[in-house]
């Protein structure tokens, strides 16, 4: 139990249903939605498209989406990858053409075609109770009538303004004045909302081969893209099988590449070869044991997880337990290892996840992002649609797994995580911030296992994040955590600000009771009734 004469949250509690997000606003609108009689997948898509108007930094229809389904009924576990694919047009040849040596990290190049809006019509149609278009009135509303911007996305709005004033389309949809919102001010978004009005009235048709669809590859061409009327046409979301390992007793379930959910498991793999718990949490030798692991586990990620519709992924050998013990073989407690791969891909910090259950225990694990603050940075000229940047995960190395080729999909960040005790699902969780969100889990996950936290302490935790060769710690990591990892080589540094954000429900099936955690570093809460 937390000291309650220190700052902080206490976990949430209800019996009936619960929703956990990063916006207030998002995680009333899931709530409304079971009310309504709604199942947890209706609430998840309903507080997700609420999202993409009010955090639209962090996520939007014109990003991708990936989920985790508990399906109460058939006691069985879905698991959905709603990723877009390069255009057919895409290669390296093409991209070297334009005079560029490595993925462009912005702009038309690294747009890939979304995949948000078919993922969350192909989940509504399959699991949901309410209609989809019902799903988006909350969001319509907010988008017309506006919406209070509130105080960690105004935080992260501000620091984007020069890439926002870059197209007149961005710079319309998302400044005032030529200025981003403030805290307490209300913004509309009036272009999203008759987007999102054409999708509710006419489902994914309208975005893939319809109006809206004509107006991304026109705004394409205007800016020398690649995409076809084709490439959208052709888009369809795909359920697949879920990875999983064993952790003390839990089996945590990710999706599969091209996500790389595997990553997670990778890492807790490799800490499942020693005793955790033995080590003071957030001393030197618990940052620097989960710290080795995590960049092992992102070595591999690195050479492996691509699409593996272009190639045969290594996954049940990556998984084993004889794979994890030559890993942790690797690991010396005395002194930092250097990166084995010295990774190529962008950091980024932004993208929202949902976690939602319903009172007959449907438990939905859903995130959507647009990969970096604002995706590409434009908006595809009168949808008010923000286009995401995931193409940035290819890289133009002749030969990898994960290059630049048509119609296929990129390394993909976002991971949903659903951990199961006893055939049942007792976590659902996930914890945003672009390459952290591997380590996040990891973290989480570990601080509720091996350290014996609620799940809202298990959120609140000071984090660290080794990454490109230096250790970013949180400002509650102490002195002498900081010393001992300098002592061990590792280059600490400060950060100048959060990693990441989480949202987590833990099921309670003995007492009937679902607990709540949500993430301090955001602006959202964790609710039920």
């Amino acid at each position: 139990m937390r000291n309650h004469q220190l700052p902080g949250r206490s976990v949430v509690m209800a019996t009936d249903a619960m929703a956990a997000t990063s916006q207030p606003l998002a995680t009333e609108t899931a709530l409304q939605v079971m009310r309504d009689g709604g199942n947890a997948l209706d609430a998840a898509i309903a507080a997700c498209a609420v999202q993409s108007v009010v955090e639209g930094y962090s996520t939007g229809i014109g990003g991708d989406c990936f989920l985790l389904y508990h399906d109460a009924a058939g006691d069985s576990l879905h698991a959905l990858n709603g990723s877009g694919r390069a255009p057919a047009a895409a290669s390296i040849d093409a991209l070297r053409a334009r005079g560029f040596q490595q993925m462009p990290d912005q702009g038309i190049l690294s747009v890939t075609v979304p995949g948000a809006v078919d993922a969350w019509y192909q989940a509504n149609a399959r699991f949901g109770k309410r209609e989809f278009a019902s799903l988006l009135a909350p969001a319509i509303h907010y988008a017309e009538n506006g919406y209070a911007v509130t105080p960690v996305i105004a935080w992260n709005w501000k620091k984007h303004v020069e890439r926002l004033r870059q197209t007149p389309e961005t710079e319309t949809a998302y400044l005032v004045d030529g200025q981003a919102p403030a805290a307490g001010m209300v913004h509309r978004q009036p272009d999203l909302a008759r987007s999102l009005r054409l999708i509710a009235e006419q489902g994914p048709e309208v975005f893939y081969r319809g109006e809206i669809a004509a107006e991304i590859v026109r705004y394409s061409d205007s800016r020398d893209g690649l995409f076809t009327l084709d490439d959208f046409a052709a888009h369809e979301s795909e359920w697949v099988e879920p990875v999983h390992a064993g952790y003390r007793g839990y089996e945590l379930y990710e999706t599969p590449p091209n996500g790389q959910g595997i990553t997670p498991l990778m890492a807790l793999n490799i800490l499942k070869q020693t005793d955790v718990a033995a080590l003071p949490h957030l001393g030197p030798e618990h940052v620097h044991l989960l710290s080795e692991a995590f960049t092992l586990a992102m070595a591999e990620r690195d050479r492996f997880v691509a699409d593996p519709a272009f190639a045969e992924l290594p996954v049940d050998e990556l998984l084993s337990d004889e794979f994890a013990q030559t890993l942790f073989s690797r690991i010396d407690m005395q002194r930092a290892m250097r990166q084995p791969v010295e990774s190529v891909f962008p950091t980024h910090r932004d993208t929202v996840y949902i976690s939602v259950v319903d009172r007959d225990r449907n438990v939905c694990s859903f995130i959507n992002s647009t990969f970096y603050s604002f995706g590409s940075g434009l908006v595809a000229g009168s949808t008010g649609i923000n286009l995401q940047n995931r193409g940035a995960g290819f890289n133009l190395e002749p030969g990898h797994f994960n290059r630049l080729e048509g119609r296929k999909r990129p390394l993909n960040t976002i991971i949903p995580a659903i951990a199961y005790r006893g055939g049942r699902p007792v976590l659902s969780f996930g914890v945003m911030g672009g390459q952290y969100q591997a380590m996040g889990q990891t973290y989480v996950l570990s601080n509720w296992v091996d350290y014996g936290m609620d799940i809202q302490q298990a959120l609140d935790a000071a984090r660290f994040f080794l990454y490109g060769g230096m250790l970013d710690v949180e400002d509650g990591v102490p002195q002498a955590t900081r010393d001992g990892l300098a002592a061990k080589g590792h280059q600490v540094t400060t950060l100048d600000g959060p990693w990441g954000g989480g949202q987590a429900i833990v099921v309670d099936w003995e007492q009937g009771v679902l607990h709540g955690g949500s993430d301090p570093r955001k602006d959202g809460c964790a609710m039920g009734y």
